[in-house]
């Protein structure tokens, strides 16, 4: 156990400009390629969906199942008022979610921490793996978890902090698109069960407003990233 925690706990130096360049294009590619963004995406759903169960286990709401599908969205099923306080935030949190994650991970790899971030998200899939209530959602954690275990016991040094940054700059460049895809889908066709429109009624502000907020929130958190780290 000592030198697991000495392995999770110890410090990196900072990623030299082409390495922290090379990662950010590779997290740039996996958002803006259409293929790969198809099944990138999911592990946004997972970020996503994340949020939504950490809001409603914070504001004390019964967490009670996650379902991932296979398009790529999800539903978070929490008990308690219908309405208030908790039920807002825990459907505001999904949008934010990914880029907030990816904040709190930057500022860990500013600190040289990033072989801890792999491990911090190990913890967090490990958890979130409890809530899952279908197979797709079993599979998708599963194989998003492989992939980082994989890299905190098989990669040597430099390459775990690359792959760290690759899984920053993701989640940071990732948000912002899927805020961008929920306005699109909002112009199309009525989306009842969005967010942002679930929030509208939650609270009478527009739908757009929020949607609005969503992107500030995360291009915010991508600037403030970019800051920390460069």
């Amino acid at each position: 156990m000592d030198q697991l925690w000495a392995r999770v706990t110890a410090t990196s130096p900072p990623l030299t400009t082409p390495w922290l360049v090379g990662t950010a294009l590779v997290a740039l590619v996996l958002v803006a390629q259409r293929d790969l963004w198809r099944v990138s995406r999911n592990a946004v759903t997972i970020a996503h969906e994340g949020a939504h169960g950490v809001a409603a286990l914070v504001t004390g709401r019964r967490l009670a199942g996650i379902r991932l599908h296979s398009d790529t969205s999800g539903v978070t099923v929490s008990a308690g008022r219908p309405s208030g306080p908790g039920m807002v935030a825990t459907a505001f949190a999904g949008y934010p979610g990914p880029a907030l994650f990816g904040l709190g991970a930057a500022a860990l790899l500013a600190a040289g921490h990033a072989i801890g971030v792999l491990w911090v998200l190990l913890a967090l899939l490990a958890l979130l793996l409890l809530q899952i209530r279908n197979f797709y959602g079993l599979w998708s954690v599963l194989v998003t978890g492989g992939l980082v275990f994989a890299a905190t016991w098989w990669l040597p040094g430099q390459w775990q902090a690359a792959f760290a940054h690759v899984v920053v700059w993701f989640l940071l460049l990732a948000a912002p698109r899927a805020v961008w895809e929920l306005q699109a889908q909002r112009r199309r066709r009525p989306t009842p069960d969005s967010d942002a429109d679930q929030l509208a009624r939650l609270t009478g502000v527009p739908g757009l407003v929020w949607v609005g907020v969503f992107l500030a929130l995360s291009l915010g958190s991508l600037a403030l990233a970019v800051r920390w780290l460069t």
